[in-house]
């Protein structure tokens, strides 16, 4: 019985991974951070309640994408001279993003270096969002960092009444962060798991699909071994010197797998 439910598992888990292999053909990953240029206040907190990114190049509704977002006060002064932190991710079709639309709360405060707070009004980002040109067209299999640099010091406006007002300025950096490795193993019958192998190490793993495509991403910079190790019916099969680099996908073509 133990051995019959673990086959089961087994099959199960290949199911998983082959059908995250096939979304990684059509799919690339959007991650959101959040980073802030100094400015001359103590703290100046955000209430972020929500992030949608636009895919496509009309301005219809059925376009926006609503992030997995880390709702929550962020201060914006723990961001300063390099530091971010990750405001939510997504997996969205490859393809152009055009704007993403970020939706505040209403515990938005500022803390001058005099010890005085005031809360910070910001109906148009409360209320329809604020929505930030982007522009950048996406590839499948690959990770993109995009950074919302928020200008604090041009952001916090002081009123006439002596009130402050948040007018986000803020810009939007797009990068790439990694690279991937695909193609097609042959025959499919053979369902070889393949390994991504950098300076001996095997950084990642991952299984052909039904129809024998693969794609494994995540990879950094470098040269690789890719190891097939297929069915007990087949031959493992290795191929050296596979070049990544970060934003782009190498193409293996299609890869023989002999039978034993």
């Amino acid at each position: 019985m133990k051995k019959k439910a673990l086959k089961i598992g087994i099959a199960c888990l290949l199911c998983v991974v082959m059908a995250c292999s096939t979304s990684d053909e059509k799919n690339a990953k959007l991650q959101i951070w959040l980073t802030d240029a100094p400015g001359d206040f103590a703290r100046v907190n955000i209430d972020i309640q929500s992030l949608e990114v636009h895919v496509g190049d009309d301005e219809s509704d059925a376009g926006w994408k609503t992030l997995n977002v880390n709702k929550g006060v962020y201060n914006l002064m723990d961001l300063t001279n390099g530091l971010d932190t990750l405001l939510g991710d997504l997996e969205l079709p490859a393809g152009k993003i055009s704007q993403v639309r970020l939706t505040l709360g209403t515990h938005n405060s500022v803390a001058l270096n005099t010890g005085d707070v005031f809360e910070l009004s910001t109906p148009s980002a409360q209320q329809s969002g604020l929505k930030l040109l982007v522009n950048e067209t996406l590839t499948a299999g690959i990770t993109y960092k995009l950074l919302l640099d928020f200008d604090v010091a041009r952001s916090i406006v002081l009123t006439g009444n002596g009130s402050y007002k948040l007018k986000p300025v803020i810009r939007t950096i797009t990068r790439a962060e990694d690279g991937a490795i695909k193609g097609i193993v042959t025959p499919a019958a053979s369902t070889p798991a393949i390994y991504a192998i950098l300076n001996s190490d095997t950084l990642r793993t991952t299984f052909a699909d039904s129809t024998g495509a693969f794609m494994i991403r995540g990879l950094a910079s470098g040269s690789y071994l890719i190891s097939f190790s297929p069915n007990s019916s087949y031959q493992p099969v290795e191929k050296a010197n596979i070049s990544v680099s970060i934003g782009t996908v190498t193409n293996m073509g299609t890869i023989e797998i002999a039978a034993q």
